[in-house]
């Protein structure tokens, strides 16, 4: 499976060096601040506080750093890598994530790698791949005969539809998927998103955003699992 992803990665990365349109605006180092809070039935009532920052390296590479600390104890970090390129209609992109969740109420840790292939156009982005996790108890002795959990293939999914265009001063976007900034579920547990940005200023950018998960297999059960809402600005230099 590494071996895999590797060669995915390396036979993408020519394409950063090629001469291409950038498109969809002109990207920007932006730095993210969020305040979301959240219910589920595992932790109950919480919040949550995400910092963000994008880095566009060139028109046809840029970096993504996440951090999101909790009041229920699990703190997630992630970074993205992801090469572009143009296309006659649209953007093609090839995502890495690194993530890992410390989730310290359970002395228990998360390392998610996963890799998906993206198209975007103005109104509608769709990305699809695959990650692998690692599971470990922080309190395992190495000496002892108990291992770590392996999921060794998750299907990765993201559909987002847009209400105008994705490098317009303000947008509503709905989204479908089962992983988000913090989050890499199992492919039967989908994410449900709405999502708003307003452009206040050519610096300043005020986001909203509300998520629900339901329960039950393929969460056609009427049960409910969790909901986060959140709120922030953007700095874009």
């Amino acid at each position: 499976m590494k071996k895999r992803i590797l060669i995915l990665f390396i036979s993408f990365c020519p394409l950063m060096l090629m001469a291409a349109n950038p498109g969809f605006g002109t990207r920007k180092y932006e730095v993210t601040g969020m305040v979301e809070y959240s219910y589920n039935t595992t932790w109950g009532h919480h919040a949550n506080f995400d910092v963000q920052a994008l880095m566009p390296i060139n028109p046809h590479f840029e970096m993504e750093a996440n951090l999101q600390l909790s009041t229920a104890n699990v703190h997630t970090g992630m970074v993205k890598l992801r090469p572009k390129f143009e296309l006659p209609v649209g953007e093609m992109f090839l995502e890495s994530d690194l993530m890992y969740a410390a989730h310290a109420r359970t002395h228990i840790g998360d390392i998610t790698a996963a890799v998906g292939l993206g198209y975007r156009m103005d109104y509608v982005s769709v990305t699809i791949g695959s990650f692998f996790r690692v599971m470990d108890d922080w309190t395992r002795s190495w000496y002892s005969n108990e291992t770590y959990m392996v999921e060794p293939f998750n299907l990765l999914y993201r559909v987002e539809v847009f209400c105008r265009p994705q490098d317009n001063n303000w947008n509503l976007s709905f989204l479908f998927s089962n992983i988000d900034d913090y989050h890499m579920e199992r492919m039967w547990q989908p994410l449900f998103s709405v999502r708003a940005w307003y452009d206040v200023t050519e610096h300043w950018r005020l986001n909203m955003g509300v998520q629900c998960k339901p329960t039950g297999m393929f969460h056609l059960d009427a049960s409910f699992y969790g909901a986060t809402a959140r709120a922030g600005f953007t700095y874009k230099f």
